[in-house]
């Protein structure tokens, strides 16, 4: 049993991201990592620090339930897609981390569906 991550425009062949639960944290943690700060630390993450003193445009994915709460709007998948994107094009995964190379591979396939929920005007599903 996983997480997928899918457009709400219930057309089969549109792109998906898939994770394990872990997997899904391990992903999360790692991005709040490149935002600079710790997700446990954050409040819903067994912390208490406030979200009102984090700024990341990342935060309607970090700050999200894992398969509950609303869907995220087409406006909000298309602020996060220039720091996504901007991931892509500065960490150039090195040969000898697969842990990286997962997360970038991850940070990819992400974009795709949040493109496709932004050209498509749909929201971004969690199931």
């Amino acid at each position: 049993m996983g997480l997928m991550l899918f457009p709400g425009d219930a057309d089969v062949a549109s792109p998906d991201v898939s994770w394990s639960y872990t997997g899904f944290g391990m992903f999360r943690e790692w991005l709040a990592g490149t935002e600079g700060f710790v997700l446990a630390e954050m409040d819903g993450f067994g912390g208490d620090r406030d979200w009102s003193g984090v700024s990341t445009a990342l935060e309607p994915l970090l700050n999200h339930p894992d398969d509950d709460g609303p869907d995220l709007t087409p406006a909000q998948c298309a602020a996060m897609l220039p720091r996504l994107e901007a991931l892509l094009d500065h960490r150039l995964p090195e040969a000898g981390d697969p842990v990286l190379r997962r997360r970038m591979e991850d940070v990819s396939e992400l974009v795709t569906v949040l493109r496709t929920c932004v050209n498509k005007n749909v929201e971004l599903i969690f199931g």
